[in-house]
């Protein structure tokens, strides 16, 4: 049975989600809902150390894809090697950690690997949208340490939790189709916003600003930073900077970086406007490859404590990639250091020795 067909309808209508609540509290009654639900070999799949270097390993092609490039599997417990019961509380775990918007975003684009399925005549099964792993970092606590990450084809998410802090970085979302051409979905762009936000700004510069912003005439056959376990762009920032544009181009920007500061809910999205906030007027936008709409871009907003990367090359310019990178706190590096540092201040240690 499908993830689709077994989702129960009643559990998404129950959620509330809300900038103002906390998402700290679903993650952990989530998670352990899920993991009481697993048998003893689940559990085993499932959950690794907190300590161990998993954690820190992540990509966002097909799972059938992984061992071929890296000699191993990508880990974590299936949607398709769960019961119905166990899929409705993964789901409850994905949730948790989005808005409601979020939560959209990403099932619709677990949804698309059926329309690949189709187009590509598939019957190896390297088109699932059950082929989502799910893995739990340490144990579920409200003032412990921990993780989880859900990841597949065009989702990797990863949400860390440092002494009752929590974080949400990286968050990659794709989309393949960028957009649903034929068939019963047809029209379907579960990133059109992310597109099109992009496009509004740069159409938006004079032509003087468009030479400052455009860093290449070709866009990049990806992201840049790909999957990097840090996120690292050689060199200055580039593009044009946003102490140089109108006030009404400035308004463009921040609807642009609003897209996806609000993939999260409550205090994770939270976080990302206090990065915003921190950076002030020193955020550049670049992009690269053509304007016009169908043919291959990427842009990417780039300031001291974040990055946006959007990348819409493959398959003729129907194939987006996009993610959210914290240069600090990816992977909850950052509150990480904070706790040990607070740890060994407590105890009477330096913690730069």
């Amino acid at each position: 049975m499908r993830f689709w067909a077994a989702f129960p309808l009643l559990l998404v209508a129950s959620l509330v989600w809300a900038h103002d609540d906390h998402a700290l509290p679903r993650m952990v009654s989530t998670a352990r809902n899920f993991l009481a639900s697993l048998t003893p070999e689940q559990r085993a799949a499932v959950v690794f150390p907190f300590e161990d270097d998993e954690r820190f390993f992540w990509h966002y092609i097909p799972s059938a894809d992984i061992p071929k490039r890296y000699e191993r599997p990508r880990k974590g417990l299936t949607l398709s090697e769960m019961s119905p019961h166990q899929k409705a509380l993964a789901s409850a775990l994905l949730s948790a950690g989005l808005s409601q918007q979020g939560f959209i975003k990403t099932t619709t684009i677990m949804s698309l690997e059926d329309i690949l399925r189709i187009m590509e005549k598939d019957t190896a099964g390297r088109r699932n949208p059950e082929r989502y792993h799910f893995s739990i970092f340490g144990e579920p606590s409200a003032t412990g340490t921990w993780a989880y990450r859900i990841e597949g084809h065009h989702v990797s998410l990863h949400f860390t939790v440092v002494k009752g802090k929590a974080t949400g970085n990286p968050t990659f979302l794709g989309s393949n189709p960028g957009e649903v051409k034929e068939g019963p979905r047809a029209g379907l762009r579960v990133l059109g916003a992310e597109e099109d936000k992009g496009r509004a700004l740069m159409t938006a510069l004079s032509p003087d600003q468009r030479k400052v912003a455009l860093v290449a005439e070709k866009a990049y056959a990806d992201i840049l930073t790909e999957r990097s376990r840090k996120a690292a762009l050689t060199g200055q920032p580039s593009g044009l900077i946003e102490s140089k544009m109108t006030a009404d181009q400035r308004k463009l920007l921040a609807t642009l970086i609003d897209e996806y500061i609000e993939n999260l809910p409550g205090e994770l999205a939270e976080q990302r406007r206090q990065r915003v906030k921190e950076a002030g007027q020193t955020v550049y936008f670049a992009w690269a490859g053509e304007v016009e709409k169908g043919r291959p871009h990427y842009y990417r907003v780039q300031s001291p404590t974040f990055l946006i990367e959007y990348d819409n090359t493959q398959n003729n310019a129907n194939h987006i990639h996009s993610v959210w990178r914290d240069f600090e706190d990816d992977f909850g590096v950052d509150l990480l250091k904070e706790h040990y540092a607070s740890a060994a201040k407590e105890h009477g240690h330096d913690p730069h020795h």
